[in-house]
């Protein structure tokens, strides 16, 4: 099969497992770095007038996608927002690569915030999207009123990032469609059993057609900046955790590698004592593409009525 009928078939309308009356919206908003302006894309789906919105922020190297059918969830109850973190997806890429970094990821998301007109948001995020998620929460007079951690925490291990470290920015071109979900599925082993559907899904998504063939869409460059901070160390962010006053809920997948069970626990008793969830055959981290695990994460956010 050639790559543009390989294309093709990738192209073909995912699965859904039911639409709201308010389908899919592609947007962007411009943001300010150190270095000039930059365009940050994302999607949209519900109602645009819905006062109640939540933000859906994706891990390293994936991007807004990851959150269709949370997102399809979601929609006839809130106005839903999954970026494209700069670097990733439709976003642009910056010039000047050191400048990707939460300082930058965390402004781009105020400006955000800004063009939804948003005073109060509810906020789902995976990975870099939590930590994210986590700076904001801790400062004063945040937007964020109900938080959702997916397999972060704020003790991030030296494995996981050595073992991340290991592939970021360093996809090959692929030729065809089928090879790049091939690795993709072996990167994202850990992801768990996902569905022949969920993996295309997943791929459709995360690569783009170039000369020869098909790469991923987000900047290798995001490769070495990872790589050029220490890996030999944890990170800790428990100041940062402590400082968040809003209900909060932790998944963890039960076999992840960068957020530890004890830190976990933990996380259920200190700052804001989050509600603690693991997810059985799972590693780093839970994609939210299947019921039960969208089920946990609408059930939190819904809880309060509001």
């Amino acid at each position: 099969m050639n790559p543009i009928d390989s294309l093709r078939r990738f192209l073909q309308p995912p699965p859904e497992p039911r639409r709201p009356v308010h389908g899919l919206r592609e947007k962007s908003v411009q943001c300010l770095g150190p270095h000039g302006l930059h365009r940050m894309a994302y999607t949209e789906w519900g109602d645009p007038a819905n006062r109640r919105v939540v933000v859906c922020v994706h891990g390293l190297t994936r991007n807004g996608r990851d959150f269709d059918f949370l997102a399809q969830a979601l929609a006839d109850d809130y106005r839903v927002v999954c970026p494209d973190v700069v670097g990733r997806g439709r976003s642009d890429w910056l010039g000047v690569k050191t400048d990707y970094g939460f300082p930058l990821y965390a402004n781009d998301m105020v400006t955000l915030l800004a063009r939804l007109d948003a005073e109060e948001v509810h906020w789902v995020g995976t990975s870099l999207g939590g930590i994210i998620g986590m700076l904001l929460a801790s400062q004063p007079h945040t937007p964020i009123s109900r938080l959702v951690l997916n397999d972060v925490g704020p003790l991030i291990t030296s494995v996981s990032l050595q073992r991340i470290g290991e592939y970021v920015g360093r996809a090959p071109r692929f030729a065809t469609m089928q090879e790049a979900e091939q690795w993709i599925r072996a990167v994202g082993a850990p992801f768990g059993a996902l569905t022949d559907a969920q993996w295309e899904h997943l791929t459709r998504y995360s690569v783009r057609p170039v000369e020869g063939g098909f790469a991923m869409t987000y900047d290798p460059a995001i490769g070495e900046v990872f790589r050029n901070a220490p890996l030999d160390q944890d990170v800790d962010l428990w100041a940062v955790y402590r400082a968040i006053r809003c209900p909060t809920l932790a998944i963890r997948g039960a076999e992840s590698d960068l957020l530890e069970r004890v830190t976990h626990e933990q996380m259920g008793q200190e700052g804001p004592q989050a509600r603690t969830v693991e997810i059985a055959g799972v590693g780093h981290a839970p994609m939210l593409l299947d019921d039960a695990q969208i089920a946990v994460v609408r059930d939190f956010l819904l809880e309060d009525g509001r």
